[in-house]
């Protein structure tokens, strides 16, 4: 991708997020750097203010998957990864997956979940990967598209 396509995409973004979100423009200029650098956001700021709406029209402007998670003191790794289920029919084990499957993950409050569900967190965003009943899986890579073309 050539810089001028790069600032074309950058562009259609920030006009398809503007539609649903006014006034955050340094916001959305964080979020597709991170985008393009492969990184993570943190959104912070009190309730009401649009975090999850901002999360959301990112997502949808470029055909990505969204997902949203609130962390509890009870959720366990499992409620984020997915849970291993038998099939009778095919007399084998399958991955339903989680949450953390998502191409955006808006994850709220992270603070208040237990240890091995942050370590379960951590491991997905630093390392792109998930370990769920004894095996590694890789995460998507999110491949934003031009904003109004179909996925």
């Amino acid at each position: 991708m050539t810089l001028d396509q790069v600032r074309a995409l950058a562009d259609a973004i920030r006009s398809e997020v503007g539609k649903a979100v006014v006034g955050q423009q340094q916001t959305v200029d964080h979020l597709l750097i991170a985008l393009f650098a492969g990184g993570h956001v943190l959104l912070e700021g009190p309730p009401g203010t649009g975090k999850t709406l901002l999360a959301q029209s990112f997502a949808t402007g470029l055909s990505l998957r969204f997902g949203r998670i609130q962390f509890t003191p009870d959720m366990m790794p499992g409620d984020l990864l997915g849970t291993n289920l038998f099939d009778f029919r095919t007399s084998s084990f399958s991955l339903t997956r989680g949450p953390i499957f998502n191409d955006i993950l808006l994850a709220d409050e992270i603070n208040r979940t237990p240890p091995k569900t942050q370590a379960a967190l951590l491991e997905a965003m630093g390392e792109r990967r998930v370990t769920a009943g004894g095996e590694t899986r890789d995460l998507p890579k999110p491949a934003p598209e031009e904003p109004g073309r179909p996925g």
